[in-house]
């Protein structure tokens, strides 16, 4: 089996090139989501990706089971991610402030802001393992290219 960071220069090698030519923001995140899953296995309970609008983070292109769909700037961990735009991996949900618990099977997650060439958080890209302590240092560096490489494909409205 590959370590974890071979898995991910694999899965960066790929996202680049599909995301080459391509400006729309439902396809970037689909596949970025889908391959993110597919690559990573067991490891990953839940991949996706929730986009500001409204003033408040919309659920959008995501693999995984059902989850909630509208998440309010500063609440849980998606929302603080936003708020703060920085990226925060969370050893166990059960131990952050205001964890929203879409599905009680989630024990540890990671999120990383999408942020557009003027510094705005357009989406944040959310993952959440099954086990405690699923996320590192390795995991927040690859991801944050990987939203990086989004980020700088997408036609932004």
């Amino acid at each position: 089996m590959k370590d974890k960071r071979a898995q991910y220069d694999e899965v960066l090698k790929q996202f680049a090139a599909l995301a080459e030519g391509e400006h729309d923001a439902t396809a970037l995140m689909a596949n970025a989501a889908a391959l993110l899953h597919e690559a990573m296995g067991e490891r990953f309970f839940w991949t996706g990706f929730y986009i500001v609008k409204n003033n408040e983070l919309l659920l959008g292109p995501f693999q995984g089971t059902v989850a909630c769909m509208h998440i309010a700037r500063g609440r849980g961990v998606c929302g603080t991610a936003w708020e703060r735009a920085t990226t925060l991996v969370v050893p166990d949900v059960e131990q952050f402030p205001g964890h929203i618990a879409c599905s009680a099977l989630s024990r540890s997650e990671i999120v990383v802001p999408v942020i557009d060439d003027r510094g705005t958080v357009r989406a944040v890209l959310d993952i959440d393992s099954r086990e405690t302590d699923a996320f590192d240092d390795i995991d927040a560096d690859a991801l944050q290219q990987l939203t990086d490489i989004l980020a700088l494909h997408i036609a932004w409205q």
